[in-house]
């Protein structure tokens, strides 16, 4: 089959490497967002211009022109890694057997921008990806195939997506293209009446309230790392807290329980949170203990003030 690929950074790039390397079908024409001034090219932009694949990076798809150029191709299938931009009716289904596209969650749980995020922060137990049909609604549409993998106690988005969900979606990406060759792909029509969407995950939702019951806490940081970075402050300062362990103990929240060799226990309800890397306002990340040091954090030290 004749595929465009549609997508950007390292995502994009390894889902398009994957389609070269099972050497079943022609990739036509690549499609990213457009450069930004001071930034270096996008890598599924360099990867493919070294391959001699056309690209294309229009910003939107609303004009004759851009939607002209798409057809051109003439391609079988779209396949949507990792895209930002609004992708309309008229493009998506262009090419013969239409689009399919990535969400780094189990649809419809989770829609929206941050769907690696929440489901840590909120403690869920479990997680995976999902290939869809795209529709205009923000990741709405029926699943071609969905994977699910658990989310560990101290999973952090590192683990969870870098370690989890991304090699095994880059993985299936031979898979989900050879679901069309027989042109009647499977569809999972979701149960809407489970659907869950969240706004972007932002700094503002990040800060540590260290009132809150410990598992919220842990669960925030742990969501949060490595980012957009869960903080606090210390006498107005913020300081960004990465790393990190729960341990019991009791006492008064917000206040620092001790400062030894393995980190900075900071008490919250019901235990205590081990603080190991953090980084203050400005600076590098730094073992948390460095940090002590250099503050005058000690035992009785205050957070969040």
């Amino acid at each position: 089959m004749k595929i465009i690929v549609m997508g950007q950074q390292a995502f994009g790039k390894d889902a398009l490497a994957k389609i070269l390397e099972n050497d079943a079908d022609q990739v036509v024409a690549v499609y990213c967002e457009p450069d930004r001034e001071g930034k270096p090219a996008d890598p599924i932009k360099v990867f493919a211009g070294e391959r001699d694949i056309p690209v294309h990076q229009p910003a939107n798809f609303e004009d004759a022109e851009t939607l002209a150029t798409l057809a051109g191709h003439d391609a079988d299938l779209m396949v949507m890694a990792f895209v930002n931009v609004f992708v309309p009716e008229a493009a998506r289904e262009t090419p013969g057997h239409g689009s399919i596209c990535f969400h780094p969650s189990l649809l419809p749980l989770h829609r929206g921008p941050s769907a690696v995020n929440w489901p840590i922060i909120m403690g869920a137990e479990k997680s995976g990806f999902s290939w869809f049909y795209p529709s205009d609604g923000l990741d709405e549409g029926d699943s071609l195939m969905q994977w699910e993998c658990p989310i560990g106690p101290d999973d952090t988005v590192i683990d969870l997506y870098f370690k989890k969900i991304y090699p095994a979606a880059i993985d299936s990406v031979p898979q989900v293209v050879d679901a069309f060759r027989t042109g009647s792909p499977p569809r999972i029509v979701p149960d809407e009446a489970q659907a869950t969407y969240e706004r972007r995950c932002t700094r503002n939702h990040a800060r540590i309230d260290w009132n809150k019951p410990i598992k919220q806490v842990y669960d925030l940081i742990r969501g949060t790392n490595p980012a957009p970075g869960a903080w606090t402050t210390l006498e107005g300062a913020e300081v960004g807290i990465f790393d990190c362990a729960r341990i019991d103990g009791d006492g008064v929240s917000g206040k620092v329980a001790s400062v030894t060799e393995d980190g900075v226990a900071v008490q919250c309800v019901g235990g205590r949170i081990l603080l190991k890397r953090v980084r203050p306002k400005g600076a590098d990340k730094l073992p948390a203990v460095d940090w002590a040091s250099a503050a005058g954090v000690e035992k009785g030290t205050r957070l969040g003030t």
